[in-house]
């Protein structure tokens, strides 16, 4: 993980908001914390941007390997329902850990949980890519989710 600082000023910021969006736009950001500085007509922005230090660009990651799908129409209201509290968790545990969501589980990985109405770990198993570490990291948390807001049958 790595630290960039942007200082973009209130007078005239075109430039530096440029090369900062570029900045943005190419990289993995994990954080970006804010702090406005008052200096009469010489204020500014300061911008803490945390990331990996992989370029997106250079590294693929994030890439989407096919078409999008949009799940709202793939799975039934109520599945639906299961799955967004399950991408509202490991939004939570991503943001902890500092990793990009699709490191704890894809969508659709959650998807296939959802769909399957799994309710152990030997089954969260048999999830494409989801192994042994995985499921002893996050299948806990991952079958609370599913069995205290079971999807109707």
């Amino acid at each position: 993980m790595q630290l960039k600082i942007f200082v973009i000023p209130t007078k005239n910021p075109c430039e530096f908001e440029a090369e900062m969006n570029r900045f943005l736009r190419g990289h993995r950001v994990l954080t970006v914390r804010k702090e406005f500085v008052v200096a009469a007509e010489d204020s500014f922005w300061t911008f803490c941007v945390e990331y990996l230090d992989v370029a997106v660009a250079v590294s693929g990651i994030g890439e989407s390997k096919g078409p999008k799908v949009d799940y709202k129409n793939v799975l039934k209201p109520e599945e639906f329902d299961v799955f967004l509290r399950l991408r509202e968790w490991r939004k939570r545990v991503a943001e902890k850990e500092g990793v990009p969501v699709y490191v704890v589980f894809s969508n659709e990985q959650l998807a296939a949980m959802v769909r399957g109405r799994m309710t152990t770990k030997t089954a969260l198993k048999g999830v494409e890519g989801v192994g042994d570490a995985r499921v002893e990291k996050y299948g806990d948390a991952v079958l609370e989710l599913l069995v205290f807001n079971p999807v109707p049958a």
